[in-house]
């Protein structure tokens, strides 16, 4: 059993240590466009003067992505808070399994072409496609269908879901004309390599932490049934929809299928083989289900197909979803939370649906489920199911209820939190919105500082990775691009590169709190999170997890 050696000078706070994660709230590189830099936010601006304070890296290598170059993420950057340490991360285990080609030698990806070869049937492929290298990367997509065609296979079909969130938000033409490249070279020699279907991430498909299998069902019908919208091609459906309504971002943009002599093109058949291309697996369980699950109760799949179905990764360990996988996930253990309950202490985790799963599955080393029942609770807040620009405060306030209830009834001793409003909303691209979010999480800290005073706690406000911070679009020469259309900044919806907050409040002054040599040293990562919660309780964190941000006592 795993336990934690208590500290010799220092035994824990007499009220809760609290860790608040401000979702996609950095600290931004430019005022223009910095909305967490510009919104009215006392309480931060109080915690950077009175309490200790330092930036931590969140993103690329220093959260197992494989460079600087990377993005971090909600999943990443949670995996790294929890488990005190850097793993190699999906978008890393990919590629090397690709350039190594280990991927194509491994028996899931031989089953997957051997069923299509000797049945001469379609492989299907379905994931996001774009270069963001949060859940996907296109450059895996093309691989892989590069390395069908010289093991034999005839018909390939790709499932696009379109991006613009990660990535530009009306970037998805440069993807689609780069797959549709690609595409055209591989379809010779009796060949017939394509586009299927496609849609908005936020509108098919992708959903998460069944906050609605609708846009799983509408997927279904879309991809698999080949029943929606027709289209010549992909960009014909792009482009219509963009005449449409000009604004639209590609998360958003309606689905369609590609149809030649009024047939779609990809419905699918018995003896076909999917492949679901994410490596990132909250957006891709539901998906997964689909497929597997039996029985499945969540909407009428009609009569499906007899398919091998495999997943990049296994998306859930405990649960083993998929059944088959492309590639290992990264083995997580001796994380932050089995520490914790291995000595006794209690933890509440909390959050609203969207990040819900982000502070227990992806905070436990992607583990469904508690490490100790009786020591554990975990609370969700169910989220609207609306787009997040038209309530940016979210269930800010009604996770603040549930946390300052706990405190006031001191029934734990370790409370984690998130609130998903700078990074949700951020996606958005629509500013006043954004203001709004950064604004509402202020507030809702400022809520937790007096609880924590008033019980002689010590709170901890970090984020996972930067968003709101960061939402103009920038040429080569780091110039605000303007939209024609509007004549204002063009929106930037996806995550960016800097460095978070990290706010170490102790009220009571009695832990001495100071920063550590190691983060007076040298710039360092959210993982050191998990050593500064598991120090200011009261105890040793284990020797190799990353050096905790403050010393006590």
């Amino acid at each position: 059993m795993n336990e934690l050696k208590k500290s010799a000078t220092w035994n824990g706070p007499k009220g809760p240590v609290v860790l608040a994660i401000m979702d996609g709230t950095g600290i931004g590189k430019y005022a223009e466009g910095d909305y967490v830099a510009s919104a009215l936010k006392p309480n931060w601006d109080w915690l950077a003067k009175n309490a200790v304070f330092t930036s931590l890296k969140a993103h690329g290598t220093a959260v197992g992505m494989p460079s600087d170059e990377d993005m971090g993420n909600s999943e990443v950057g949670h995996n790294a808070i929890g488990c005190g340490r850097v793993f190699s991360q999906g978008a890393a285990l990919v590629e090397n399994a690709i350039n190594s080609g280990a991927f194509f030698n491994g028996e899931t990806w031989k089953e997957m072409i051997s069923n299509v070869t000797k049945h001469n049937t379609q492989l299907h492929f379905i994931g996001l496609l774009s270069d963001g290298n949060v859940h996907s990367h296109i450059r895996h997509l093309i691989a892989m269908l590069q390395e069908a065609k010289k093991e034999g296979v005839k018909k390939a079909r790709v499932h696009v879901l379109l991006d613009g969130r990660d990535v530009p938000p009306q970037s998805a033409l440069v993807f689609v004309d780069q797959l549709e490249a690609a595409l055209k070279e591989l379809s010779t020699d009796d060949c017939d390599f394509a586009i299927a279907s496609g849609g908005g991430r936020m509108k098919i498909t992708m959903d998460r932490y069944e906050a609605d299998w609708d846009m799983v069902k509408a997927g279904w019908a879309i991809h698999w049934k080949g029943d929606g919208p027709q289209f010549p091609s992909a960009r014909a459906a792009i482009e219509k929809y963009r005449a449409d309504k000009p604004a639209i971002i590609d998360q958003d943009l309606p689905p369609f299928v590609i149809a030649r002599n009024g047939k779609p093109i990809g419905a699918l058949h018995d003896n076909d083989s999917v492949i679901l291309f994410n490596f990132r697996g909250d957006r891709a369980i539901e998906t997964c289900r689909a497929f597997e699950d039996e029985p499945f109760t969540k909407f009428d799949r009609g009569s499906k197909p007899r398919v091998k179905f495999a997943g990049m990764m296994e998306y859930d360990g405990d649960t083993h979803t998929p059944k088959k996988y492309l590639v290992a996930p990264p083995a997580i253990d001796r994380t932050m939370g089995e520490y914790l309950v291995n000595s006794g202490v209690n933890i509440l985790a909390t959050s609203e649906t969207q990040k819900f799963g982000h502070v227990t599955y992806f905070f436990n080393g992607n583990r469904s489920g508690k490490f100790n029942d009786k020591l554990e609770d975990y609370i969700e807040i169910k989220s609207d199911r609306l787009p997040f620009e038209q309530r940016p405060w979210m269930k800010a306030a009604e996770i603040t209820d549930v946390v300052l209830d706990a405190i006031r009834e001191n029934k734990y001793r370790y409370i984690r939190l998130n609130y998903a409003n700078g990074d949700m909303v951020g996606h958005t691209g629509h500013f006043q919105a954004v203001k709004i979010a950064v604004e509402t999480t202020d507030l809702c800290i400022g809520r937790l500082m007096e609880a924590v005073k008033a019980a002689n706690g010590i709170l901890i406000v970090s984020a996972d990775h930067g968003n709101a911070d960061d939402m103009y679009e920038r040429n080569k020469k780091n110039e605000v691009m303007i939209e024609p259309r509007t004549g204002q900044p063009k929106p930037k919806t996806s995550h960016s590169l800097n460095p978070v907050p990290c706010f170490i409040w102790d009220p009571s002054g009695t832990a001495k709190v100071r920063l550590s040599d190691a983060a007076q040293k040298s710039s360092l990562g959210i993982s050191s999170l998990a050593a500064t919660s598991i120090k200011l309780l009261g105890y040793e964190a284990p020797s190799d997890y990353d050096a905790s941000v403050v010393d006590v006592g």
